[in-house]
């Protein structure tokens, strides 16, 4: 059977790791002399967060471990400034254009407008996005030349988790909700669904889904581990779900101890990064992890750029070049139904192939 759904905008873009195809537009990194008989470039990466912090666990964390990784193999020391608040985002920008940064990475869709204004008022500095194509046309395209976008069709793992969880739950309901009702957020709740209609159709059952319809759903209003958080994760909860979907960095942290609190047979998802490995002290909770591969796409942006080599072409992580997938299921491999690796191995291979299409806003 085919999920009815449109075709990936980005199809054929170059694989996580692939050489780059254009040079930019910042002169070669000096090298000097670091003191111990090695070389050390004066080139200078630097990196903004969203709201969510470097240390969530997640995206931010992420993404600054690829700025680590790069910056070590470069030789340099990296430059991070932390978002607390939306209204911090166009300073620290400026903060860092004033520091003298080569290279600067902005964490999550929320930073797209302003990493988008100071990089057509800063041409000569280069800038990787996360989670967004800054335009927003979502046609592989820039407004300026020296932004380079990297972005998850999460949608397609997120299908993969969605039919895993319809394949284990016990109650017949499953939960997820949001930190705010972005694309780069409801990609996975969509896919999700998606994940758990294509269960039902196939196997005859009838797992509900509680918190995403499809166009809204429930969301926090931030990406804090908060009381919002908590409460909205609870009012799941008491609607008898008992896998949970939470999207948003931190937020995960509060669903977990609403489902403690709760006393309950909870199985948690997570996001961005393998939970189980991230996060030990939930490990105990998470059936799977909905994965993206932002730590090594950052590190290969800031090499390239590093070494002169800065392509502002759109890297679009999927199914097909590991940009995108599910992580183990840990605690949970003795507690889920025995054909299921084989089941979810055979649909990864179908969505890859077109088989099964999945639905996402990278799409047309």
């Amino acid at each position: 059977m085919k999920v009815t759904t449109k075709k990936a905008a980005f199809s054929g873009l170059a694989m996580l790791g692939a050489a780059v195809l254009l040079a930019g537009c910042a002169a070669a990194p000096e090298e000097t002399d670091n003191g111990d008989g090695g070389t050390a470039s004066d080139f200078l990466p630097c990196m903004v967060s969203d709201a969510g912090g470097f240390d969530d666990k997640s995206f931010n964390q992420s993404g600054f471990e690829g700025l680590e990784a790069a910056s070590e193999e470069l030789g340099v020391k990296p430059i991070t400034v932390q978002s607390d608040a939306e209204t911090d985002y166009a300073p620290n920008l400026t903060n860092l254009v004033d520091q003298g940064c080569d290279l600067i990475v902005t964490v999550g869709f929320a930073l797209a407008a302003a990493a988008g204004e100071s990089a057509a008022a800063n041409p000569d500095i280069e800038y990787v996005s996360i989670d967004d194509v800054v335009d927003n046309d979502f046609d592989g395209t820039t407004d300026s030349e020296n932004i380079k976008p990297i972005i998850f069709d999460t949608a397609q793992a997120a299908f993969l988790a969605g039919y895993a969880s319809a394949a284990y739950t016990k109650t017949g309901v499953v939960g997820t909700f949001g930190g705010m009702n972005f694309p780069t957020v409801s990609i996975f709740m969509d896919g999700f669904k998606q994940g758990v209609d294509y269960h039902n159709t196939e196997k005859g059952t009838n797992v509900q889904v509680l918190g995403w319809d499809g166009t809204d759903g429930l969301f926090t209003g931030g990406f804090e581990a908060n009381d919002t958080a908590r409460q909205t994760a609870q009012s799941l909860i008491d609607q008898n779900v008992d896998v949970l979907l939470p999207v948003g960095g931190p937020i995960y942290q509060s669903a977990a101890a609403a489902i403690r609190d709760s006393g309950r047979e909870i199985a948690m998802l997570g996001v961005d990064a393998d939970l189980t490995e991230t996060d030990p002290s939930v490990a105990d909770l998470i059936l799977t992890s909905i994965l993206k591969g932002i730590a090594v796409g950052v590190e290969e942006a800031v090499l390239a750029a590093g070494n002169d080599e800065f392509d502002n072409t759109p890297f679009v992580g999927t199914l097909e070049n590991d940009g995108v997938g599910i992580a183990p299921f840990h605690d949970f491999e003795s507690k889920i139904p025995a054909e299921l690796q084989g089941e979810l191995d055979a649909l990864k291979e179908a969505i890859i192939a077109g088989d099964v299409e999945v639905t996402s806003y990278l799409a047309e």
